[in-house]
């Protein structure tokens, strides 16, 4: 017996949407149903969207996929491969998983224990499920998309059966995005309605060709920046220090931005023009001939260099195109597997720049230069300040890169064009990049540990403020540290003051040059070792930000100590407790 089709209450349509379409839905029924042969109903599946985020664009796009799963008719269900297992995804028979590259080639964070459990799998125990994986990643770094590409491979390693091929992404990812979904939902169609011939009509479909409520306009994004007034520009270290870091503040009051605390400000860079004159100079290129772009379509190449062009370090492929390029036998040596070491080191600290003036004479053509750069990523700094304390405001702490290398002095893209190429009163544009896994405790009670050297102080100053603006009753402790609290202490007068009234209940500062043995925040975590696992039986949730190489390597091993020497357990009942602490969402890590 057949049934009238209809939209289901939880499609993504408005009630008079939904309505209009029952009704489209039955007259066509009714008109065709008479002398139409019988057809096999479409059969919906069941799909589990997994995602591996570091900073939340692959969970944006599995959020996004589930929607359209959904008004395709499947049962598609969202999860993170934090806490998630080899086994549940085994039990799954149709799987989706976005994978994030992290740092070096690596997992994210939250999705390395389940990694490390599907490595220790050494048979085919993935024979029912049917998966495919988008890798997301960034060409400017030497392993791109290694973590996806290594989650495909060994998930077809343990007998799983690909739905689509894998497809790698960019951090210009919309294209590659659109061509994987166009594969990916080919595929489900045909197992889905397996006699090819039959004929549907998608709700999804349907409702693409009606009216799309609108609630406003959408928040800026990475495409779409909010041009924000760059409103204070002040120094944290004294002028005898041997860095900078600045405070810098814009102003997002007339604009839809919103954000919480813990989230990160994204700005969108630009590189020296200086350079790009010198790149101009060097290549005898016009700056204002036009070059094609795949996103912007013709653009100057004076622009293109300036504004959407990475020219400031090597990567593999950049040099790869290069030698393609001129057919240089030298750099083909230097590409070499054997000579790795060498070209990691010759790679290190150098730019474009210094490729065209160590083997010259190789582009002809402002379309070559154009096609072996890889696209200017964006700029990520945790936001120091509290949407409750400091409405239509957006902080950020900004540590400039600056530092002498192969005869060249040379800086960080974002970080000098906010010191040395904006002032006050100009723009620039910026858009808001959620961070939901390193929140405020949910239990305003809960006690707050926090561990963040140098600009990892960022997050945890809008902490602070936000826990007191909004009268949070729960314990601070901050562990802070930087070379010399004469010349580095960032934030002094905030933090001493806080400290003072309690609302920062302890208050412990590593600064390293400041005595003959240099002395770390995690040395300060030992030294108070038993108050620390006070905390933790207290229900302290801890957070750490900064540097991702080492520190937080450190401090985590200086945790695992503390749990192991003042709980009274051994090292293996302590990395027990420690991932008991990340399962009940009272670990946090924001590391880079």
């Amino acid at each position: 017996m057949q049934t009238v089709p209809f939209i289901p209450d939880n499609a993504p349509f408005t009630p008079e949407q939904r309505n209009w379409l029952n009704g489209f839905l039955a007259g066509l029924f009714s008109q065709t149903i008479a002398a139409a042969p019988a057809l096999e109903p479409s059969h919906s599946l069941k799909i589990v969207v997994l995602y591996a985020s570091q900073s939340g664009t692959a969970e944006g796009l599995a959020r996004k996929l589930v929607k359209e799963l959904n008004g395709k008719g499947h049962v598609a269900s969202l999860n993170s491969l934090e806490g998630y297992t080899p086994a549940a995804l085994f039990a799954e028979r149709y799987a989706i998983i976005i994978a994030s590259t992290y740092g070096e080639g690596e997992p994210p964070e939250s999705a390395k224990p389940f990694y490390d459990q599907l490595c220790l799998q050494h048979f085919p125990c993935a024979e029912n499920l049917t998966y495919a994986v988008l890798a997301l990643g960034d060409r400017s770094y030497e392993h791109f998309c290694r973590f996806g590409v290594e989650l495909d491979k060994r998930l077809a390693s343990l007998a799983g059966t690909r739905l689509c091929e894998r497809v790698d992404c960019d951090v210009d990812l919309d294209e590659s995005v659109a061509a994987w979904k166009g594969i990916l939902y080919q595929s489900l169609d045909g197992l889905a309605n397996p006699k090819s011939g039959q004929a549907r009509v998608s709700a999804s479909a349907v409702g693409s060709a009606l009216p799309v409520k609108k609630d406003g306009p959408p928040a800026p994004s990475r495409e779409n920046p909010y041009l924000a007034s760059l409103i204070e520009k002040r120094p944290l270290t004294s002028e005898i220090s041997s860095k900078q870091t600045l405070h810098i503040a814009f102003d997002i009051r007339d604009s839809p931005m919103s954000y919480e605390a813990g989230d990160a400000c994204g700005v969108i860079a630009q590189n020296d023009p200086s350079l790009v004159e010198e790149l101009l100079h060097t290549l005898k290129f016009e700056g204002a001939v036009d070059v094609q772009l795949p996103r912007d379509g013709a653009t100057p190449l004076r622009h293109a260099l300036l504004q959407h062009l990475q020219i400031t370090r090597l990567s593999r492929r950049m040099v790869e195109a290069y030698a393609t390029i001129g057919n240089c036998r030298l750099l083909f040596d230097l590409l070499s597997p054997s000579q790795l070491t060498n070209f990691e080191a010759y790679t290190y600290d150098r730019g474009l720049i210094d490729l065209l003036h160590d083997y010259p004479g190789i582009l002809r053509e402002p379309a070559d230069l154009v096609a072996m750069l890889p696209r200017l990523s964006p700029r990520l700094y945790s936001i120091s300040s509290s949407p409750a304390a400091h409405a239509g405001q957006i902080h950020t702490t900004v540590a400039v890169v600056r530092y002498q290398s192969n005869n060249r002095q040379r800086g960080g893209v974002c970080s000098t064009l906010l010191a040395d190429r904006r002032q006050t009163g100009e723009s620039l544009p910026v858009y808001i990049q959620a961070n939901k896994r390193f929140r405020l405790p949910a239990d305003q009670e809960a006690p707050m540990i926090m561990i963040g050297p140098g600009t990892g102080i960022a997050p945890f100053r809008s902490f602070l403020h936000e826990r007191r603006a909004l009268q949070h009753g729960g314990r601070n402790w901050l562990f802070f540290g930087e070379r010399s609290a004469a010349t580095d202490f960032l934030y002094r007068d905030e933090l001493e003051a806080m400290h003072k009234d309690g609302h920062l209940s302890r208050l412990d500062l590593a600064f390293s040059r400041d005595q003959e043995r240099k002395i770390y925040v995690q040395d300060r975590m030992r030294e108070q070792g038993a108050a620390f696992f006070r905390w933790l039986e207290d229900g302290a949730t801890v957070y750490v930000c900064g540097d991702a190489s080492r520190m937080a390597k450190d401090v985590d091993s200086a945790l695992h100590e503390i749990v192991r020497d003042h709980g009274s357990m051994t090292a293996d009942a302590a990395s027990e407790y420690v991932a008991e602490l990340k399962d009940q969402n009272r670990y946090h890590r924001d590391v880079y």
